[in-house]
């Protein structure tokens, strides 16, 4: 029988994740199984064969892909000339779909099945990218349900999963373990920050986040702070900044779950995270700054009234969003102090974020995944 052969693309440090334990349920469904493309730490120790890492490309922002433009040109030339001389019998791109939707147009071409896993956000840039999805993916796997009617009603090949931080997303520690590591107060009120998981996000959330916490705690006097830190960012971004601030937030690397558990409040920045803060049922504000140049361009795509995830999932808007020019001390710290002042509008987001939790689906995700590319493949 021969040995298949998967080549696996994932552009970002969340897409390595995902991807990484997709390969991991793969391989538990067939240890023989070759995988090899681009990605990350996570993906390189799932035992995929890294082509480039990850880290290479992890850019975001429309200007700052034209600065990369070159290297996204060589790595898109060196994957296709793979195509032809290790011939995989599928290729799995994860969600970057500037990048991967070009490339499963050479894989279509060279009739390689294409199989698509964490789809573009098609609901936020409009829908005629689905004409385009339909003419080269075999095969789409979505993990929020509102995604498989829109790819049903144009007869793409879809299942909704479910979503996989539904496995992923709950502390290692207990509560009283945490408090303790922070050396925080019990009575206290606390307030999580986090601020992305790029080095360009953080230089634009977190000052903005630390002004925020000083008018805070202007008017909450016992309110304590917490930092949720990327351990492979550079700390001295984090310190940088930091020491330019009266607040000191306690901080821990790579445990935000650890974080939200204790926390009666989250400030973060949008993305994957609003989601795993929801699942964590803890009231949020939502912020997210990009480049203006950026923001002009992506102000005339976006179709949709919102941007945070967890209000996308929602249907409406449950928690406030702060985007661009509106992301400042004083709107983050009068949203933050509305939240806080207010335990019935506590109690209502609390609610509103459970029926979040219920439309991502059951655990198993990466499970059902796997299984449905092995079937394909067999």
């Amino acid at each position: 029988m021969k040995k298949k052969r998967i080549m696996i693309i994932a552009g970002e440090a969340s897409g390595d994740l995902q991807a990484a334990n997709l390969v991991k349920s793969l391989r538990s469904l067939n240890p023989q199984i070759e995988i090899f493309g681009i990605g990350g730490k996570c993906m390189k120790d799932a035992g995929v064969d890294i082509i480039y890492d990850i880290v290479e490309i992890a850019v975001i922002g429309f200007v700052e892909v034209l600065k990369h433009i070159s290297i996204f040109r060589k790595i898109f030339n060196k994957l296709v000339g793979l195509l032809d001389t290790r011939k995989p019998d599928v290729v799995i791109l994860v969600d970057y779909p500037g990048f991967n939707l070009r490339f499963a147009k050479k894989a279509k071409e060279k009739n390689i099945p294409v199989i698509y896993y964490i789809s573009p956000q098609i609901w936020a840039w409009g829908k005629e990218r689905i004409s385009e999805i339909k003419k080269c993916v075999d095969k789409m796997i979505v993990i929020f349900g509102f995604e498989e009617e829109l790819y049903k009603e144009v007869g793409v090949k879809v299942s909704f999963i479910g979503h996989p931080f539904l496995d992923s997303v709950r502390p290692l520690w207990k509560k009283e373990e945490t408090i303790k590591h922070l050396h925080l107060n019990h009575d206290s009120i606390k307030i999580a920050l986090l601020p992305g998981s790029r080095t360009i996000e953080v230089e634009r959330h977190l000052p903005q986040m630390l002004k925020a916490c000083e008018k805070i705690k202007e008017k909450l006097p016992d309110v304590e702070f917490m930092l949720s830190r990327r351990q492979e960012l550079d700390k001295s971004i984090y310190n940088k900044i930091i020491s330019s601030s009266k607040i000191k937030p306690h901080s821990l690397e790579n445990r935000p779950y650890e974080i939200m558990e204790v926390a009666d409040l989250v400030i973060v920045s949008s993305g994957s995270a609003t989601l795993e803060t929801a699942i964590m049922q803890r009231p949020m504000v939502v912020i997210y700054k990009t480049s203006l140049i950026t923001w002009l361009f992506a102000k005339n795509l976006i179709k949709i009234p919102d941007i945070g995830l967890v209000n996308i999932v929602a249907g409406k808007r449950i928690v406030p969003e702060l985007v661009q020019f509106q992301v400042n001390a004083e709107n983050i710290a009068k949203e933050a102090l509305e939240i806080l002042k207010d335990k019935r509008k506590q109690e209502e987001i609390k609610e509103n974020l459970r029926q979040v939790k219920q439309k991502l689906g059951s655990s198993g995700a990466t499970s059902r995944a796997s299984h449905l590319i092995q079937k394909f493949l067999t």
